[in-house]
Protein backbone atom coordinates (compact mmCIF):
# COMPACT_ATOMS: atom_id res chain seq x y z
CA UNK A 1 0.00 0.00 0.00
CA UNK A 2 1.09 3.28 -0.81
CA UNK A 3 0.38 7.00 1.06
CA UNK A 4 0.13 9.81 -0.78
CA UNK A 5 0.62 13.30 0.97
CA UNK A 6 -0.50 16.03 -1.18
CA UNK A 7 0.24 19.46 -0.11
CA UNK A 8 -1.65 21.86 -2.45
CA UNK A 9 -0.66 25.44 -2.41
CA UNK A 10 -3.55 27.26 -3.43
CA UNK A 11 -5.85 30.90 -2.79
CA UNK A 12 -9.33 30.11 -3.19
CA UNK A 13 -10.13 33.23 -5.01
CA UNK A 14 -7.92 31.68 -8.15
CA UNK A 15 -10.27 29.99 -10.69
CA UNK A 16 -7.49 27.63 -12.11
CA UNK A 17 -7.30 26.35 -8.42
CA UNK A 18 -10.98 25.51 -8.67
CA UNK A 19 -10.20 23.52 -11.70
CA UNK A 20 -7.41 22.13 -10.60
CA UNK A 21 -9.14 20.65 -7.34
CA UNK A 22 -11.36 19.51 -9.94
CA UNK A 23 -8.91 17.67 -12.50
CA UNK A 24 -7.05 16.35 -9.11
CA UNK A 25 -10.10 14.77 -7.59
CA UNK A 26 -11.13 12.91 -11.16
CA UNK A 27 -6.86 11.55 -10.98
CA UNK A 28 -7.37 10.15 -7.48
CA UNK A 29 -10.72 8.57 -8.89
CA UNK A 30 -9.17 7.01 -11.66
CA UNK A 31 -5.86 6.09 -10.29
CA UNK A 32 -8.14 3.81 -7.32
CA UNK A 33 -10.32 2.70 -9.98
CA UNK A 34 -7.44 1.27 -12.93
CA UNK A 35 -4.16 1.51 -11.19
CA UNK A 36 -3.54 -2.26 -10.05
CA UNK A 37 -3.42 -2.20 -5.71
CA UNK A 38 -4.88 1.68 -6.33
CA UNK A 39 -7.87 0.92 -4.46
CA UNK A 40 -5.83 -0.04 -1.49
CA UNK A 41 -3.64 3.06 -1.77
CA UNK A 42 -4.70 5.97 0.41
CA UNK A 43 -4.55 9.94 -0.41
CA UNK A 44 -4.08 12.64 2.38
CA UNK A 45 -4.61 16.16 1.27
CA UNK A 46 -3.26 19.21 2.89
CA UNK A 47 -4.49 22.75 1.75
CA UNK A 48 -1.62 25.50 2.21
CA UNK A 49 -2.58 29.34 1.22
CA UNK A 50 -0.79 31.49 -0.61
CA UNK A 51 -2.09 35.44 -1.85
CA UNK A 52 -3.34 35.67 -5.52
CA UNK A 53 -3.12 39.19 -4.57
CA UNK A 54 -1.18 40.57 -2.06
CA UNK A 55 -1.99 44.09 -2.25
CA UNK A 56 -5.92 43.07 -1.57
CA UNK A 57 -6.50 45.07 1.73
CA UNK A 58 -8.69 43.31 4.26
CA UNK A 59 -11.69 44.23 5.31
CA UNK A 60 -12.89 45.47 1.31
CA UNK A 61 -14.35 43.48 -0.98
CA UNK A 62 -14.64 44.46 -4.93
CA UNK A 63 -16.53 43.04 -7.82
CA UNK A 64 -14.80 40.12 -9.76
CA UNK A 65 -15.47 41.38 -12.99
CA UNK A 66 -14.80 45.23 -12.23
CA UNK A 67 -11.51 43.74 -10.58
CA UNK A 68 -10.59 41.49 -13.15
CA UNK A 69 -11.20 45.21 -15.81
CA UNK A 70 -8.51 47.11 -13.80
CA UNK A 71 -6.04 44.51 -13.61
CA UNK A 72 -6.48 43.45 -17.29
CA UNK A 73 -8.36 45.83 -19.45
CA UNK A 74 -12.09 45.48 -20.81
CA UNK A 75 -10.91 43.46 -23.62
CA UNK A 76 -8.79 41.06 -22.42
CA UNK A 77 -11.49 40.92 -19.32
CA UNK A 78 -14.00 39.35 -21.48
CA UNK A 79 -11.60 37.08 -23.26
CA UNK A 80 -10.00 35.29 -20.34
CA UNK A 81 -13.94 34.87 -18.10
CA UNK A 82 -14.61 33.16 -21.55
CA UNK A 83 -12.09 31.14 -21.82
CA UNK A 84 -12.35 29.64 -18.18
CA UNK A 85 -16.21 29.10 -18.55
CA UNK A 86 -15.54 26.71 -21.51
CA UNK A 87 -12.74 25.34 -19.24
CA UNK A 88 -15.28 25.33 -16.61
CA UNK A 89 -17.56 23.25 -18.26
CA UNK A 90 -15.51 20.39 -19.15
CA UNK A 91 -14.87 20.13 -15.15
CA UNK A 92 -18.89 20.95 -13.89
CA UNK A 93 -18.01 24.11 -12.95
CA UNK A 94 -20.06 27.25 -13.86
CA UNK A 95 -18.33 30.09 -13.59
CA UNK A 96 -20.74 32.90 -12.46
CA UNK A 97 -18.09 35.97 -11.77
CA UNK A 98 -21.03 37.76 -10.05
CA UNK A 99 -18.70 37.52 -6.16
CA UNK A 100 -17.03 39.50 -4.84
CA UNK A 101 -12.80 39.24 -4.31
CA UNK A 102 -11.01 40.43 -1.18
CA UNK A 103 -8.13 39.24 0.87
CA UNK A 104 -8.37 35.90 1.84
CA UNK A 105 -6.58 35.67 5.20
CA UNK A 106 -9.43 35.02 6.95
CA UNK A 107 -10.68 31.92 4.63
CA UNK A 108 -7.25 30.51 4.87
CA UNK A 109 -7.77 30.97 8.43
CA UNK A 110 -10.48 28.44 8.59
CA UNK A 111 -8.40 26.32 6.55
CA UNK A 112 -5.86 25.91 9.15
CA UNK A 113 -8.82 25.07 11.95
CA UNK A 114 -10.39 22.65 9.53
CA UNK A 115 -6.83 20.90 8.88
CA UNK A 116 -7.21 19.96 12.87
CA UNK A 117 -9.87 17.78 11.91
CA UNK A 118 -8.83 15.85 9.38
CA UNK A 119 -7.99 16.39 5.37
CA UNK A 120 -11.18 15.45 4.41
CA UNK A 121 -13.34 18.27 6.55
CA UNK A 122 -10.16 20.75 4.82
CA UNK A 123 -10.76 19.33 1.09
CA UNK A 124 -14.14 19.76 2.05
CA UNK A 125 -14.14 23.30 3.08
CA UNK A 126 -12.23 24.42 0.04
CA UNK A 127 -15.02 23.17 -2.06
CA UNK A 128 -17.63 24.66 -0.55
CA UNK A 129 -15.59 27.98 -0.27
CA UNK A 130 -14.33 27.91 -3.92
CA UNK A 131 -18.17 26.88 -5.25
CA UNK A 132 -19.80 30.06 -3.04
CA UNK A 133 -17.55 32.55 -4.56
CA UNK A 134 -17.05 31.15 -8.10
CA UNK A 135 -20.35 29.81 -8.71
CA UNK A 136 -23.05 31.30 -6.05
CA UNK A 137 -21.28 34.72 -5.93
CA UNK A 138 -20.89 35.43 -2.87
CA UNK A 139 -18.13 37.39 -1.65
CA UNK A 140 -15.24 35.60 0.12
CA UNK A 141 -14.41 37.56 3.04
CA UNK A 142 -18.20 37.46 4.41
CA UNK A 143 -17.69 35.86 7.62
CA UNK A 144 -21.77 34.77 6.91
CA UNK A 145 -20.72 32.87 3.77
CA UNK A 146 -17.63 31.32 5.30
CA UNK A 147 -19.49 30.14 8.30
CA UNK A 148 -21.76 28.81 5.76
CA UNK A 149 -18.89 26.60 4.07
CA UNK A 150 -17.90 25.58 7.51
CA UNK A 151 -21.20 23.90 8.48
CA UNK A 152 -21.70 21.97 4.87
CA UNK A 153 -18.09 20.77 6.03
CA UNK A 154 -19.05 19.26 8.87
CA UNK A 155 -17.02 21.79 11.06
CA UNK A 156 -19.30 23.16 14.28
CA UNK A 157 -20.53 26.49 13.39
CA UNK A 158 -20.01 28.53 16.58
CA UNK A 159 -16.53 27.05 16.57
CA UNK A 160 -15.94 28.50 13.27
CA UNK A 161 -17.29 31.89 14.39
CA UNK A 162 -14.96 31.65 17.66
CA UNK A 163 -11.81 30.91 15.70
CA UNK A 164 -12.33 34.02 13.11
CA UNK A 165 -13.47 36.52 16.25
CA UNK A 166 -10.05 35.62 18.11
CA UNK A 167 -7.81 35.59 15.40
CA UNK A 168 -6.78 31.97 15.31
CA UNK A 169 -4.42 30.74 12.95
CA UNK A 170 -3.24 33.71 11.44
CA UNK A 171 0.18 32.95 12.29
CA UNK A 172 0.38 29.76 10.80
CA UNK A 173 -1.20 31.18 7.49
CA UNK A 174 1.57 33.99 7.74
CA UNK A 175 4.39 31.08 7.66
CA UNK A 176 2.82 28.80 5.25
CA UNK A 177 2.75 32.07 2.81
CA UNK A 178 6.46 32.57 3.44
CA UNK A 179 7.08 29.13 3.11
CA UNK A 180 5.35 29.44 -0.51
CA UNK A 181 7.62 32.03 -1.46
CA UNK A 182 10.81 31.24 0.16
CA UNK A 183 10.07 27.52 -1.78
CA UNK A 184 9.85 29.87 -5.28
CA UNK A 185 6.58 28.89 -5.74
CA UNK A 186 4.87 32.25 -8.35
CA UNK A 187 1.84 30.55 -9.12
CA UNK A 188 -1.14 28.29 -8.05
CA UNK A 189 -2.42 26.19 -7.49
CA UNK A 190 0.88 23.87 -6.97
CA UNK A 191 0.86 20.33 -6.25
CA UNK A 192 3.29 18.53 -4.03
CA UNK A 193 3.37 14.79 -3.72
CA UNK A 194 5.21 13.33 -1.06
CA UNK A 195 7.14 16.33 -0.89
CA UNK A 196 9.08 15.34 -3.78
CA UNK A 197 7.39 15.36 -6.87
CA UNK A 198 5.20 18.06 -8.30
CA UNK A 199 2.24 19.36 -11.08
CA UNK A 200 2.44 23.32 -11.62
CA UNK A 201 -0.96 24.45 -12.41
CA UNK A 202 -4.38 23.03 -13.02
CA UNK A 203 -2.64 20.75 -15.70
CA UNK A 204 -4.96 17.52 -16.88
CA UNK A 205 -5.40 14.60 -15.31
CA UNK A 206 -3.35 12.71 -17.01
CA UNK A 207 -0.08 14.74 -15.43
CA UNK A 208 -1.31 14.08 -12.02
CA UNK A 209 -1.55 10.18 -12.86
CA UNK A 210 2.12 10.58 -14.27
CA UNK A 211 3.56 12.11 -11.04
CA UNK A 212 1.46 9.41 -9.15
CA UNK A 213 3.16 6.81 -10.70
CA UNK A 214 6.53 7.84 -10.10
CA UNK A 215 5.71 8.38 -6.57
CA UNK A 216 4.90 4.79 -6.49
CA UNK A 217 7.68 3.71 -7.57
CA UNK A 218 9.62 5.59 -5.08
CA UNK A 219 7.80 4.62 -1.94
Amino acid sequence: MTAFNINIVSDPICPFCYLGKRRLDRAIDVYKKTIPGGDQDTFNINWKPYYLDPTLPQGESYPVLERMAQKFGADRQEAITQHLSRMGQTEGICFSFQGKLGNTRDAHRLVQLARAKGGDVQHKLMAEMMAGYFEGKEDITSHEMLLNACEKAGLDRAEAKKWLDEGKGGDEVDEQVEWAYAKGIRGVPHFIINDRFEVGGAQEVEAFLAEFAKAKQAA
